[in-house]
């Protein structure tokens, strides 16, 4: 081996030539495998594995250090070639024009670089070290006391993310009066195979024989596993399941093929998780609850199976995205103009009001609620990325969570450009709940009203909450909880 490998190197080019072709062979293989880059832990730990061993070998092959700036140049180069024609902002084209395409340039290129590349380049410095212990090379030779502090410290380092990447996900007990785990109570995350994908749901419960309760989160691609887990109270009255969408959070590396990934397709998943849990508890129906897109979902999957459900409970209730869209570009171009904004008040008059065809051009329009729409009581502790941090999530998930808002929403959103609920869903035949904040944006509060007045219903209820906006269950989750604990006195039938 010691000479085969010295005779590689005595030919520089073709000691090259044999670590440029084994990047590009790892390049290829990478891409066939995770053309998003590595989305679940197995993926990122194996990455950095292999990368490491790749750029080992690139630098015994070469023996020289211009190979730490060959191996990864080649490996990119040929990475992005062969993953040409995945969707989603993260791998495609590279706008750092504005946030999104930051979020997405850092999410889809930078994570991937910091999983793959700095170990390879680690890799190939310790190959022509070892290069020099086989009779060769001269890079290790000149590197000099700094340059070998800078590997050690890098080396650190990177054991140091693939411990914390390798921290698993868990969710705590429910405990009892006396610290110990509460017989009868439920507390799990779990995978359930849904319309051929795996997908995530975290079930709790002080008591697995009270009614179920599904939350379906907003987005599309959004999640709210970590909202959620900041129990106040439902926990006590339902066993509480939080799904994470297709492409969402947990679910996220279920997104691909994204050409299944529709409309009619999440209305479906949402009924299998439907009956997966009245099978698993023995329940005939279960109680759905939505919040923004997830009131979208939830509203056509009750519409579609209405026998399944005890009622639909709404929160940030959505009823026309194209209409609520419009009337947020108002807004923002309005509060642009007052404030002085000029160069978003151009941006806005020349992108028109939406829809728009890419996700980004979305951001000047929809991304500026919270400046326009400020309240006393708005706690964005209670949004991303703060809900991020949770045990329940791992260090992937987190990432991921990022990555379903952006490559998620961009597949579904479009999909949902004709709905309106004043047209298509003029009745439901379950009771219907609408919990809406006072400070809600104008854009969806009045269209829930309009909707709101002309449904038919068993039974109806729009509740205001006086100190909340889109999201008044996680804003006033006390008095959430009083409204629950109603709509199961008022609807729950023992089933």
């Amino acid at each position: 081996m010691q000479k085969s490998l010295g005779n590689l190197r005595s030919d520089w080019q073709a000691g090259f030539a044999a670590a440029a072709g084994l990047a590009a062979g790892g390049a290829l293989i990478s891409a066939w495998l995770t053309p998003r880059g590595p989305v679940t832990t197995f993926q990122a730990l194996t990455s950095m594995l292999a990368a490491l061993l790749i750029g080992l070998v690139a630098g015994l092959l070469t023996g020289h250090r211009w190979a730490t700036l060959l191996t990864p140049i080649v490996f990119i180069l040929v990475f992005e070639f062969a993953r040409l024609g995945v969707d989603g902002p993260t791998v495609e084209g590279i706008h750092l024009g504005s946030i999104y395409g930051i979020i997405a340039f850092v999410l889809g290129r930078l994570v991937h670089g910091l999983l793959v590349l700095v170990p390879m380049m680690l890799g190939t410095v310790y190959g022509t070290w070892l290069a020099v212990r086989f009779g060769g090379g001269e890079a290790a030779r000149t590197m000099g006391a700094f340059g070998w502090a800078l590997t050690g410290l890098v080396t650190l380092v990177s054991l140091a993310i693939a411990i914390f990447i390798a921290r698993p996900a868990t969710t705590p007990p429910i405990f009892g009066p006396e610290g110990q785990p509460l017989p009868g109570s439920v507390a799990e995350l779990i995978t359930v195979p849904i319309g051929g994908h795996d997908q995530a749901l975290m079930v709790r419960g002080r008591d697995i024989e009270n009614p179920v309760l599904l939350y379906l989160a907003g987005g599309p691609g959004g999640t709210d596993l970590g909202a959620m887990r900041a129990d106040v109270g439902l926990e006590g009255h339902f066993v509480v399941v939080t799904w994470e969408q297709r492409g969402a959070g947990k679910s996220y590396p279920a997104l691909d093929p994204v050409d299944t990934l529709t409309l009619e397709q999440t209305i479906t998943d949402t009924i299998a998780v439907t009956h997966y849990l009245r099978e698993r508890f023995n329940e005939k129906k279960i109680y759905l609850l939505g919040n923004s897109w997830g009131t979208t979902l939830g509203v056509l999957a009750v519409q579609r199976h209405p026998e399944l459900f005890h009622a639909f409970v709404g929160t940030g209730q959505m009823v026309s995205q194209r209409e609520t869209d419009r009337m947020f570009y108002e807004d923002t171009l309005a509060w642009a103009e007052q404030t002085g904004n000029a160069a978003l008040v151009a941006t806005l008059r020349q992108n028109g009001p939406p829809p728009y065809d890419t996700l980004l051009d979305y951001e000047p329009a929809l991304s500026h609620e919270h400046d326009w729409n400020r309240y006393p009581e708005l706690d964005v502790s209670k949004e991303m990325p703060s809900i991020l941090f949770v045990p329940e999530y791992t260090w992937m998930d987190r990432i991921n969570g990022f990555r379903g808002f952006l490559d998620t929403f961009s597949v579904l959103y479009p999909q949902l450009q004709d709905i309106d609920f004043r047209q298509d869903v003029p009745q439901l035949e379950v009771p219907v709940y609408i919990v809406t904040g006072k400070h809600e944006a104008r854009g969806r509060a009045v269209l829930a009203e309009e909707w709101f007045e002309m449904l038919a219903a068993p039974s109806k209820e729009m509740i205001l909450f006086e100190h909340s906006g889109h999201r008044p269950l996680f804003e006033e989750p006390a008095r959430f909880v009083e409204v629950m604990t109603r709509v199961l006195d008022e609807t729950y039938g023992g089933e």
